[in-house]
């Protein structure tokens, strides 16, 4: 590995670092309760008037940058809505575009605050990602984190994995308990939803330049996405969840401590339905949904 390749490498790294550093104690600060009001707040001025969707798309550019032609280990979380065909048949498209609209936007708010970053929206789907590259952060784990509870490699990597899964705790209970209570009082169909979530590594493509012309300035940026089997993965998998719940794969399962597997039921392996097989094994990728 020649010099340049090392610096690349190291400026990976921190940025993996501090991206886990900044992330860790999420789930005890976010009050799920006042996520719930602030959505049925934003989701009644919506339905009340044209909805606004000020999402930043500039702190998912940052760090797709800093890893750009490289590979890091990410968790891809996606997340859509069920029956959204038959709703496209039965309501007018300004009140279809409003819900798929306004969900999207929830939806993206709650991945922000624990950590994620919205890739894309796919018709009426999210596919979101997580920065967790175990590789990277060996140094750390022996330091105390403010408390030395999390001092040891499976503490850690608990943490990472525990917090996606509450942000996908959170996206539930906020379409149950925030949007479908408003959407209610104005006609409109429940909406409930399947999350499909696992972990693998992703390479970070640039295809391009996006080019924009701003007061006779012109900006380039670098046209980004990401490419990597698991995203296929995440994507099949999210088909298997039932209504309101949540599929994980044995990777992150694996990673999850008691208390979370306890929450946890595997799906039978159906090679009909499922046939997708690890590396390793050879035997068919385990699925795992939560039951409650």
């Amino acid at each position: 590995m020649n010099e340049e390749e090392i610096k690349k490498q190291k400026k990976i790294q921190n940025s993996i670092d501090n991206t886990f550093l900044n992330k860790l104690y999420l789930d005890a600060v976010i009050d799920v309760e006042s996520v719930i009001k602030d959505s049925q707040i934003r989701i009644w001025k919506s339905l009340k008037a044209n909805p606004e969707f000020n999402i930043s798309v500039n702190e998912m550019q940052k760090i797709l940058e800093k890893f750009m032609e490289s590979k890091v280990n990410l968790v891809i979380l996606h997340i859509d809505l069920v029956g959204s065909t038959k709703m496209s048949l039965n309501l007018p498209i300004d009140k279809l575009t409003t819900i798929i609209r306004a969900f999207a936007q929830e939806m993206t708010l709650i991945v922000s605050m624990y950590g994620g970053y919205v890739l894309k929206y796919i018709g009426d789907a999210v596919l979101a990602f997580f920065v967790v590259d175990s590789n990277n952060v060996k140094d750390h784990r022996d330091k105390d984190y403010n408390s030395g509870e999390y001092n040891n490699n499976n503490d850690f990597d608990s943490l990472q994995y525990s917090n996606v899964i509450s942000c996908a705790y959170t996206m539930i209970k906020v379409v149950q308990e925030g949007l479908n209570p408003i959407l209610n009082q104005y006609d409109y169909p429940d909406l409930k939803v399947r999350i499909g979530i696992d972990v693998g590594e992703i390479a970070v493509v640039k295809y391009g330049l996006d080019i924009e012309k701003f007061e006779n300035k012109v900006l380039k940026r670098p046209h980004l996405d990401l490419i990597g089997y698991t995203i296929s993965i995440v994507v099949k998998m999210t088909s298997r969840a039932q209504p309101d719940h949540m599929v994980i794969g044995e990777e992150i399962f694996e990673k999850l401590d008691n208390n979370r597997k306890d929450v946890f039921n595997q799906l039978p392996n159906n090679p009909e339905i499922w046939n997708y097989t690890t590396e390793a094994t050879g035997k068919i990728y385990g699925l795992y949904e939560n039951i409650k």
